[in-house]
């Protein structure tokens, strides 16, 4: 495989060939087929598609999240990612950027619940030297668990006035960053719309909460690996690195090679992991013996 077959692969899978997606069956099927993918692209690239991107069909120009306020194409394609959250078809994780929204379909999202997400959902976080979370975003998180869903500007009504919109900003990262809470919908009167996750989407978290890190991590490589074609081992532990020990994606690549679900393609010089294609089986065609007619 040429570099130039490598990206001309990744272009077609991503939908940046100018075959745009307009429809959410459109939508559902894109994600369904990349596995997840980021809102807008990212500063430094990182190598995974944009929901942007998809729907302009093309990588040309496309906003960043500082620049998607002005760009009408960014409007329409936050209300189409808008009607997959509230159908619950796609979720919201704060896994890189929370001004930059990770999408992963319905059927992925366990896998990374197991990896990052509470494995008691419902026990309320709290506050304290070793605890990831500030008092702001406890009382958050008890606000959406009791009155939930609801929006930033109502919370902080409820809150009361000394909380500043970049305070409650941050709690809501926390607790969104440990999938304690996602991002249900948006008015464009109130602003995004907040619930808990044990209550938004039960079937997922209590299916996130009985897998093991190892089976989540695993399908999860396979799953990117299949949506980049091919990337390097190192290229793979950054962007895995992000929210789990680069030892454990290791760990699990080797036990991928070992059983033989991946293997190595070289890519101008370069060797990069894809999954093992399947074996074309070759069934024998009986030749049947000519008469010789004399």
């Amino acid at each position: 495989m040429t570099d130039l077959e490598l990206q001309q692969l990744r272009r077609e899978k991503w939908r940046l060939d100018g075959k745009p997606i307009r429809t959410i069956e459109q939508a559902r099927a894109f994600l369904e087929e990349v596995g997840f993918c980021l809102m807008y692209p990212k500063r430094p690239a990182l190598l995974v598609p944009t929901f942007i991107g998809a729907f302009v069909g093309s990588e040309d120009r496309l906003p960043g999240w500082q620049h998607a306020f002005k760009d009408p194409r960014a409007a329409e394609a936050t209300e189409l990612m808008v009607r997959l959250l509230r159908e619950r078809t796609a979720f919201e994780a704060n896994l890189f950027d929370e001004n930059n929204g990770f999408l992963v379909p319905a059927s992925v999202f366990p896998y990374f619940y197991a990896l990052i997400g509470e494995r008691n959902p419902k026990q309320a976080p709290k506050a304290g030297s070793r605890s990831p979370y500030s008092v702001l975003a406890c009382d958050a998180f008890e606000l959406i668990r009791r009155d939930g869903p609801i929006s930033k500007q109502k919370m902080q009504e409820v809150l009361g006035g000394s909380v500043s919109f970049p305070a409650l900003d941050g709690a809501l990262g926390e607790l969104w960053s440990k999938l304690r809470i996602t991002r249900v919908d948006y008015k464009a009167s109130e602003g995004s719309v907040w619930d808990v996750l044990y209550r938004w989407a039960p079937d997922a978290v209590k299916e996130g909460v009985g897998l093991s890190v190892q089976e989540a991590l695993t399908a999860l490589l396979s799953k990117y690996i299949d949506c980049v074609i091919a990337i390097e081992q190192a290229d793979l532990e950054i962007f895995f690195g992000n929210f789990i020990a680069r030892s454990k994606v290791k760990d699990a690549v080797n036990a991928l090679l070992a059983a033989r679900e991946l293997s190595f393609v070289h890519v101008n010089g370069q060797s990069m992991l894809q999954i093992t294609p399947e074996k074309v089986v070759v069934t024998p065609v009986a030749v049947t013996p000519r008469i010789s007619r004399r």
